[in-house]
């Protein structure tokens, strides 16, 4: 039997939620849980921008914000009084509808992603026993999913309201990918299901009670901390943004609070990135295994919400930490990533465990099992690797120096092998190649009319 299947078996843990734990509360509570989210998602932001612009700081050897508040503590106050102060510039030509709308459209998804993240256990509140978790659905995870989707229309639409070339080609960027990186997503999921035996998220983490998903599940782990990245639009993978190329992207034209709100879900949607990827692979708020060892009470009681923040603010920080470090990565070179590499090596594993599984389930070794998967794995992993640097290298001689050869006979730049027309393409050959034309002909001109005179 499986570990996820003994688990499910045994059953969970008196004071683990399930799905019949919730709908059960007072109006009161519900309301009061709502509140509770909403407030620590805003504080979140606020907190985990002080923390982007201290890190970094840090480590850019400068010293970040430290003049509002103690420790620059209230710079994010700061910050949102300054924008919600200022005058909101709504340009003449845009579609006003859309244009209010798309901000708005981008916030609340955010904000309803994190309904189904388990806090904690059941505690009790007043005398009732509740979850730490807003509801659950036999469907949670894919609501993060359909929010996700969703929020990318707010980002799709602000483009292309705006009726500027450079928020269009952002919005454009953005939904691109989301596609990619958001299926490479799911199927990161798909393995999780299979262990679970469930896609409710309180399921999910009572599932993990004997082992932590990251342990059995690692080549999972690692897409989805690949995909979170491009789900989010931060560096290395902000292309939607640009500041570079697109000035900013799909909200270029966005002021005061529309650009707030847009600022606002960025940062919401790290945090939600973060407490998924703590509920599906890190145990969610259980105690590491350490602590959980020699403490009976750790997975009992408040404790467990101290637990969840931790490893939520861990995987905060490395998001502030990549954003630090990385380079800003090419267009062409996030959609190779999403589409020939993470996608194919999701398929595969998913493929890989599920035999694993149906062979387990049919008595066969699982020590034989795992080695002879691992060749396998590793076999087809190199001869990826081995077909991609062959085909690279003859690629280049076969079609990037006909493109040099050609550029340099038309008389265009090139760079990198790639053709580069001049930013005044019509007006080009006029001035360059005709240049001694149009000289000779308003010469010509001016001798016919002198001589008329």
């Amino acid at each position: 039997m499986s570990i996820s299947a003994s688990v499910l078996a045994a059953g969970p843990a008196p004071g683990d939620p399930t799905l019949e734990s919730f709908g059960r509360d007072p109006w009161w509570l519900i309301g009061g849980k709502v509140l509770v989210i909403f407030a620590f998602l805003v504080l979140t932001v606020l907190f985990s921008m002080w923390v982007e612009r201290r890190v970094i700081g840090r480590m850019q050897l400068r010293v970040g914000p430290n003049r509002a508040g103690p420790f620059g503590l209230l710079q994010g106050l700061a910050d949102g009084i300054k924008l919600a102060l200022k005058e909101d510039i709504v340009p003449r030509n845009v579609d006003k509808i859309v244009f209010i709308l798309a901000p708005i459209m981008s916030a609340v998804p955010a904000f309803i992603s994190f309904i189904i993240i388990p806090f904690g256990p059941t505690v009790s509140v007043f005398g009732h026993h509740t979850p730490l978790q807003g509801t659950d659905l036999p469907v949670a995870v894919l609501l993060v999913l359909a929010m996700a989707s969703m929020g990318v229309y707010g980002i799709v639409l602000a483009g292309w309201s705006s009726m500027s070339p450079y928020s269009l080609l952002g919005g454009l960027r953005s939904s691109a990918q989301v596609i990619s990186y958001e299926i490479a997503m799911a199927l990161s999921f798909v393995a999780v299901f299979l262990f679970a035996g469930t896609m409710s998220t309180s399921g999910i983490v009572n599932a993990q009670a004997d082992r932590w998903f990251v342990i059995l599940l690692l080549p999972s782990f690692l897409v989805y901390v690949v995909t979170m990245m491009g789900e989010s639009n931060r560096i290395p993978f902000d292309l939607p943004e640009g500041e570079g190329e697109l000035v900013g992207g799909f909200h270029t034209e966005y002021s005061s609070l529309k650009f707030a709100m847009f600022f606002l879900a960025e940062y919401i949607n790290m945090a939600t990135l973060s407490a998924l990827a703590t509920t599906l692979f890190l145990g969610g708020w259980r105690a590491p295994a350490p602590i959980s060892t020699f403490w009976e009470g750790a997975n009992s009681g408040w404790w467990p919400v101290l637990w969840f923040l931790v490893k939520v603010w861990a995987f905060i920080f490395f998001f502030v930490w990549l954003r630090g470090s990385l380079p800003r990565v090419r267009y062409d070179q996030l959609m190779k990533l999403g589409w020939k590499v993470l996608m194919p090596f999701s398929l595969g594993w998913i493929v890989l465990v599920a035999t694993i599984r149906a062979l387990r389930n049919e008595g066969f070794d699982m020590q034989q099992i795992v080695i002879y998967s691992a060749v396998a794995a590793g076999a087809v992993l190199v001869g990826t690797l081995l077909w991609e640097m062959l085909r690279g290298e003859g690629g280049k001689e076969k079609e990037i120096v006909p493109d040099v050869a050609k550029g340099q006979e038309a008389g265009t730049e090139t760079a990198g092998g790639f053709p580069v027309p001049p930013m005044d393409a019509p007006h080009y050959h006029g001035r360059r190649a005709d240049a001694s034309k149009q000289v000779t002909t308003t010469t010509t001109r001016e001798e016919v009319g002198s001589g008329t005179h």
